[in-house]
């Protein structure tokens, strides 16, 4: 049961965090896209606003994808953690804990799964259970 419980938290996780990737690239589910996103970051001082949109949107796509299927399930804690963490760092840390506030209770919620999946592993319903 515990390959299966893995599996339902990789793909909501995976999948909802790729979404959030295809948001600041394309605009998709209601983002910005890759230039209203790098606008953004642009005014919070992250720049260059469009390329560090890039590589954020990537590191959620790539990672959100890397997570759902559990294939370099490291690799995609660590991207995913990454931007957790500029997110904390950049918006969301000086407003709080709480995400009514804009806090960083989300962001920490998602670094805290992402890294106790790594830790523990994908489980055996994922690629790396079939490759590794």
């Amino acid at each position: 049961m515990m390959g299966l419980g893995l599996l339902i938290i990789r793909i909501v996780l995976g999948v909802t965090f790729s979404g959030h990737g295809t948001q600041k690239l394309f605009g998709w589910f209601g983002g910005h896209g890759i230039k209203g996103t790098g606008g953004f970051f642009d005014s919070i001082g992250i720049k260059p606003g469009i390329a560090m949109a890039t590589m954020a949107g990537l590191s959620e796509l790539v990672g959100g994808a890397l997570f759902a299927i559990g294939l370099l399930t490291p690799l995609a804690a660590l991207l995913i953690t990454g931007t957790m963490v500029i997110a904390i760092a950049t918006v969301h840390g000086k407003n709080g804990y709480w995400v009514t506030e804009n806090g960083f209770e989300y962001n920490l919620l998602i670094i805290a799964v992402v890294v106790g999946v790594a830790f523990i592993g994908a489980g055996q319903y994922s690629l790396d259970a079939l490759i590794f």
